[in-house]
């Protein structure tokens, strides 16, 4: 369905509870934000709901007080329509769903080429850079001025669904938004900084401990890691996300085609976590489908049953097999 669809879902509703992905980043959180002033500026109210804890290093972000987290039982909410952003299926909101007991219609705005079209509603472009960018043109379509607070939360979902502007959906368009939102005072240097530049001095110990395990086959053509539960038990929390420092280190070996990481569940036995990157002649998102899960052509993920050596075992024989056709 298109832009002009949306904006007809947006007019005919007036009390929107907004959600985004488990596993919160950049993007989701931008979205959110933007799209709850979006919302605001029209005189109509909104909720924002995750399964989630806002992730570290996102604290500098404006109106985060504006975020609650999912409880059971919650009875406060009032709403007649669920938003879903940057989400490729209903269930990767966690049990958010769940609280549209009345089957309320759903808005679903997303960019992931493996998007479900769960929606009464579905705005899906797998060619915008991330879903801020789509969130910027509703903005602009609605005619809705940008305030600095807008413009902040869109520029963190741009530049790291972007990679900081290197990864291949830096389009023209994504620059030129760039170019409008940085008219409102944005301090790049600190955001940077602060999203990128705030390892916490344990965490970059553990991240050196598990780089050394890195593994690779076809001719170096791919690159792997494992993380095992025994790695985290002498730690209460993490506060960096590992597994996108991990994959982005991984990108930057020579020859690396496809980069994989396996994680076991901390709270799940034979359950494992498989993230895929690749820097583009490999189509990661149809081996992730293959296993259940999706994305985009360079970043995905799955989740696999199975013991880590098991699962290891099945997902590199099929990268290997599309390796070894290009």
């Amino acid at each position: 369905m298109s832009l002009e669809k949306t904006i007809e879902f947006i007019k005919n509703h007036n009390k929107f509870l907004i959600t985004s992905h488990t596993n919160l980043e950049g993007d989701a959180l931008g979205s959110e934000l933007a799209f709850y002033r979006l919302i605001k500026k029209l005189g109509k109210t909104s909720v924002i709901l995750n399964e989630d804890d806002i992730p570290y290093g996102y604290d500098f972000l404006p109106s985060l007080d504006l975020v609650r987290k999912f409880k059971r039982n919650i009875k406060d909410i009032n709403f007649d329509c669920l938003v879903a952003l940057d989400c490729s299926d209903l269930k990767r909101t966690g049990e958010v769903y769940t609280i549209n007991k009345n089957n309320f219609p759903i808005l679903n705005i997303d960019h992931h080429i493996s998007n479900a079209n769960f929606g009464t509603v579905n705005w899906v472009r797998p060619e915008a850079s991330c879903c801020c960018e789509m969130i910027y043109k509703l903005y602009k379509k609605l005619k809705i001025n940008l305030d600095k607070d807008s413009a902040l939360s869109l520029y963190v979902g741009i530049l790291t669904d972007t990679g900081s502007f290197h990864y291949t959906n830096t389009s023209a368009a994504v620059h030129k938004i760039t170019s409008e939102l940085l008219k409102h005072n944005i301090n790049i240097s600190e955001v940077y900084r602060k999203v990128y530049g705030n390892i916490p001095f344990a965490d970059l110990k553990l991240l050196a401990q598990i780089l050394p395990t890195m593994k690779r086959a076809v001719k170096g053509k791919l690159i792997w890691f494992e993380i095992k539960k025994d790695v985290f038990k002498s730690r209460k929390r993490i506060f960096i996300d590992l597994s996108e420092s991990i994959l982005n280190f991984a990108r930057t070996v020579k020859d690396a085609e496809v980069a994989v990481l396996f994680k076991e569940n901390l709270s799940l036995t034979n359950e494992v976590r498989v993230n895929f990157r690749s820097q583009g002649k490999i189509d990661v998102n149809r081996v992730a489908n293959f296993f259940g899960g999706g994305g985009h052509k360079t970043a995905s993920g799955a989740t696999v049953k199975g013991k880590i050596d098991d699962v290891r075992r099945r997902v590199l024989a099929k990268i290997r097999a599309a390796i070894n056709k290009i």
